[in-house]
């Protein structure tokens, strides 16, 4: 029986509670997008894109769903502490897919008109503003994952700037998976940069409960004309957590947007980022980094999409690998006929640490106009023996040399946050992981039931 079949069973068997415990505006893209996952089934490894990650076996056990929203009985304000120096975030929590709204009162206030919190509750209470934008960009007839994320999707998040407001303090939010059986969590974030607006976004991951997870998120960002917005997200949980995350972007004119994806510990991760420049003097920094060893396998699939010209796009990712670990990163650059004067650089560098390690790069490019300037490259190789035999001839025992040359291989990627408390902390971080002392993520703590 077809993997998928589970689930289009478990749909109709269950379609009433979905739509009874879901707001109208998600539940008017729920049967489409049925029908689209019913027709394309979950990716598979014939596709191009999808050949080095077997997404039918992470989706054959029988996990648990709650369906029937139920309330989590875990109060992440109390279990979950974050305090990394000097970095005053608004802090805020998802529980599996339900966003908490528990008692804990905001540290900080929100702008005037800005709106973060619960995708159910607000596209209740602002069906008017949420409706132009849920589902205009994650087209389920494209992605399987996609279509069943709209078909069960429940609740997310939703961070909503208006027209000239700037929202100095970043936003943090904060995945907690809590369990005590196998799980399986939808959850939608959706981001909506108004004109002239600026915002910051700090995602964070972390397991509570040593059980199988299967995450499915999907995440639609709208940036508006000269707006800036950067979002980080820091995946750190245990080796039995597997994660499909769909992140669409829209750029409008004079926009810049900074995405920097970083695992430091995990299990199976598939990330598809699309990002479209859609406004001349769009720009957009795309970057990520994984740490992976024992046998995590980190998937990062991109497409920036130059629609229009005068665009810019810089797109760096580095891996290391350990171990049996398996690293796929695929990019393509699509340059189309009316984006001249667009200028890009694409680079993916990987280096493996043993020889069970594997590593598959292709990096693309299409460029369908004459003047442009765009480039790319990959490398995959191991850590270099003459710089490691100079550091020892001046007395640096090996094996920190190697931790001083991977720490140095990985920090153009940290570099890249403008955030500074963050980008310090992600320096000891990394340097923690690689030391193989990386439990928990710095000043950040989770107290276990």
């Amino acid at each position: 029986m077809r993997v998928e079949q589970q689930y289009i069973d478990l749909f109709s068997q269950a379609e009433k509670m979905i739509y009874k415990h879901s707001s109208d505006l998600l539940n008017a893209h729920r049967a489409k997008a049925f029908d689209d996952f019913k027709k394309s089934g979950f990716p598979t490894q014939k596709q191009e894109n999808y050949k080095y990650t077997k997404v039918e076996k992470y989706f054959e056990p029988d996990f648990g769903l709650n369906l029937n929203r139920l309330s989590i009985p875990v109060n992440p304000y109390e279990v979950f502490k974050c305090n990394v120096p000097d970095m005053e975030t608004a802090v805020h929590f998802v529980v599996n897919d339900s966003f908490y709204s528990g008692s804990q009162k905001p540290k900080y206030d929100l702008p005037e008109g800005v709106i973060f919190g619960g995708l159910d509750e607000v596209s209740r209470k602002y069906p008017e503003v949420i409706d132009k934008y849920y589902g205009r960009l994650a087209d389920t007839s494209e992605d399987g994952i996609t279509a069943f994320n709209t078909s069960f999707v429940q609740d997310g998040v939703v961070f909503y700037i208006p027209d000239n407001v700037v929202v100095e303090q970043p936003i943090q939010l904060i995945n907690i998976l809590r369990s005590d059986v196998d799980f399986l969590m939808n959850r939608r974030v959706l981001v909506i940069v108004g004109d002239n607006a600026q915002g910051r976004l700090l995602i964070c991951d972390h397991t509570m409960d040593n059980v199988k997870f299967l995450s499915t998120q999907v995440m639609e960002v709208f940036v508006g004309e000269n707006a800036n917005f950067d979002m980080y997200e820091l995946e750190e949980v245990h080796t039995e957590s597997v994660k499909f995350n769909n992140l669409y972007v829209h750029q409008s004119a004079n926009s810049n947007v900074l995405l920097n994806g970083m695992t430091l510990h995990n299990g199976v991760t598939r990330n598809t980022t699309k990002v479209t420049l859609a406004g001349e003097g769009s720009h957009i920094d795309l970057c990520g980094m994984a740490v992976i060893d024992k046998e995590q396998h980190v998937d990062n699939n991109t497409l920036i999409d130059h629609t229009v010209p005068n665009c810019t796009s810089n797109e760096l990712f580095k891996y290391v690998l350990n171990d049996k670990s398996v690293g796929v990163f695929t990019g393509l650059v699509l340059v189309r006929p009316d984006a001249q004067k667009t200028y890009s650089q694409q680079s993916n560098r990987n280096l493996c640490m043993t020889k069970d390690a594997r590593m598959y790069t292709q990096p693309q490019l299409e460029i369908y106009a004459d003047d442009v300037k765009c480039g790319h490259g990959a490398t995959v190789g191991q850590l270099d023996l003459n710089a490691l035999f100079y550091m020892q001839t001046r007395g640096i025992p090996e094996k920190e040399a190697k931790l001083l040359l991977m720490f140095a291989f990985v920090n153009e990627v940290v570099d890249t946050i403008r955030l500074e408390p963050l980008k310090e902390r992600l320096h000891k971080l990394v340097e923690k992981r690689f030391r193989g002392e990386l439990g928990g993520c710095g000043e950040c703590r989770c107290v276990t039931h």
